[in-house]
């Protein structure tokens, strides 16, 4: 029976709708420069690594302290940690939107990946100590879920009305509004919680935690953009040995940065895990009905992220009626259903052709409501298992593990794709052509389109066809993996739950 005095009321309930401002801009962030970059190309003039890493300055920033992070907001509190981010956040986005020189936009987008390692954690940590009651915190983690995933998808369509109106500069100061508003309302409606005895800071851990991150997932994404190649895989494993020597020392420290009390319920490190292969098959299906939209169907990239949002509008309804699943039924059964509504979807992605449209948005909201679910709950039930004094470095993990699922999941599902891909554009290539333009259609699709524009009519056609069809085609294999992999994890995820107490 619920106790009442655990019971969150209206003041924390308003201090979650403050805590979903950090929370969206950071997630929008991910996606708000797709738009931007042909502006800044043409401002800052950035060489093509130097365009690469305006995009990945942030993204390997966030990924590589998120556990670092997590680890401090447990020590010096979470909403401390909150605001620092907040400053940071804001100041960096500042910088970002009057950067002079490709150098500064990157010292920006890695400080701004800073601010959101420190704003992920801190938020869902604070839902944790706010939301004592299971069935209050279920929902309010289930509507952070459906939140952060929205997030993304709105991203580049908030970026690309901005620049439709603005220079590329606001689509990062957009961000200082709702900064300057969170570092007003927090410390009124958001309580403090920290551990009360947490040690002291283990200083060496910092960089064996990043050493483990950010050599697997920079690997990772090399190989889902160029291919498999011997230092790439080199790059994953030197990650996979610094993680090794990461894991040793928090087993044998005291003062560890990640406590074992966190993995004495089994359901917690049960619910990293499933949470990682969500999130691979999440951005699996991502990396492609993106590519599809723009580059089979022709769509500009506004068209093609308007029609994007759409699938979103489902996550946003998927998420909380999960959790009210989850309420009335074994968690287990839920998640494990939201596996098979994912594998449905991405069954569904077999079946699409090169005009395939509306199949193609149903199939994406389907995957995507599926593997909602499924985040919503394991995130909800692995928090929910976790110390309340530990609250940061349990939700630093769980971020951390999507963040490996999502680069595995572009590796593995664009390795598979572009394999296929690269077979059918070999074998039924138009003839005639010039070596250089075969060359150039098999690298990527992307560069199929840019090959065909440069021939006359007829020939750049051809090439147009044999391009999407092979894509389509590397998309469909790629889904039956997708539907392969995800149905075996909902067998695992009741073989793995079944019994195990899931709640506080």
């Amino acid at each position: 029976m619920t106790n009442p005095s655990t019971r969150a009321g209206r003041k924390e309930w308003t201090a979650f709708v403050v805590l979903l401002l950090p929370l969206l801009l950071v997630s929008m962030d991910v996606s708000v420069l797709f738009f931007a970059v042909p502006v800044i190309s043409e401002e800052l003039a950035p060489s093509a690594t130097q365009q690469l890493w305006i995009f990945d300055s942030y993204a390997f920033a966030l990924a590589g302290l998120l556990i670092t992070m997590g680890s401090l907001g447990d020590r010096i509190g979470r909403r401390r940690l909150l605001l620092l981010g907040a400053v940071a956040f804001g100041a960096a986005s500042v910088a970002a939107a009057y950067a002079r020189n490709a150098e500064m936009l990157i010292a920006a987008r890695a400080v701004l990946g800073v601010g959101g390692a420190t704003l992920m954690p801190s938020t869902m940590a604070l839902v944790r100590t706010m939301f004592r009651d299971d069935a209050q915190r279920t929902k309010a983690i289930g509507i952070w879920s459906g939140a952060m995933a929205g997030g993304i998808a709105l991203g580049s369509v908030l970026g690309g009305l901005l620049l439709d109106h603005f220079w590329w500069g606001s689509v990062f100061l957009v961000n200082v509004p709702a900064m300057v508003l969170l570092l007003v309302l927090a410390p009124v409606l958001v309580p403090e919680s920290k551990d009360p005895a947490p040690g002291r800071f283990d200083l060496l851990s910092v960089p064996l935690s990043m050493g483990a991150v950010l050599p697997v997932i920079y690997g990772l994404k090399e190989i889902a953009a160029s291919g498999f190649t011997a230092p790439r895989a080199l790059c994953v494993a030197a990650g996979a040995v610094v993680g090794a020597v990461f894991v040793r020392r928090q087993r044998t420290r005291a003062d560890a940065m990640i406590g074992r009390a966190l993995f004495r319920h089994r359901a917690f490190g049960a619910g990293i895990g499933i949470n990682t292969v969500a999130a691979f098959g999440m951005m699996g299906s991502a990396y492609f009905t993106s590519q599809y939209l723009q580059s089979v169907l022709g769509k500009s990239p506004l068209e093609a992220a308007l029609w994007g949002t759409l699938p979103s509008l489902a996550v946003g309804a998927a998420a909380p009626l999960a959790t009210v699943a989850g309420q009335r039924l074994p968690k287990y059964r839920v998640i494990a259903a939201g596996f098979v509504i994912g594998a449905a979807g991405y069954a569904l992605l077999t079946l699409c052709g090169p005009r395939s449209l509306v199949l193609t948005l149903v199939a994406s909201a389907v995957v995507s409501c599926g593997i909602v679910t499924v985040m919503a709950l394991v995130s909800d039930m692995a928090l929910g298992t976790a110390p309340p004094e530990k609250a940061g470095s349990a939700a630093a993990l769980l971020e951390t593990g999507q963040e490996f699922g999502g680069a595995l999941g572009m590796a593995l599902f664009g390795s598979v794709g572009t394999a296929v891909y690269r077979r059918d554009i070999t074998d039924s290539f138009p003839a005639g052509l010039p070596h250089g333009v075969l060359e150039a259609a098999r690298e990527t699709l992307g560069g199929a389109v840019g090959a065909a524009s440069g021939l006359p009519g007829r020939a750049g056609h051809s090439v147009l066809a044999v391009a999407r069809e092979a894509f389509t085609h590397g998309m469909n294999i790629a889904a039956v993996a997708g539907t392969a992999v995800l149905l075996l994890s909902a067998a695992l995820t009741v073989a793995v739950l079944r019994g195990v107490r899931t709640e506080a």
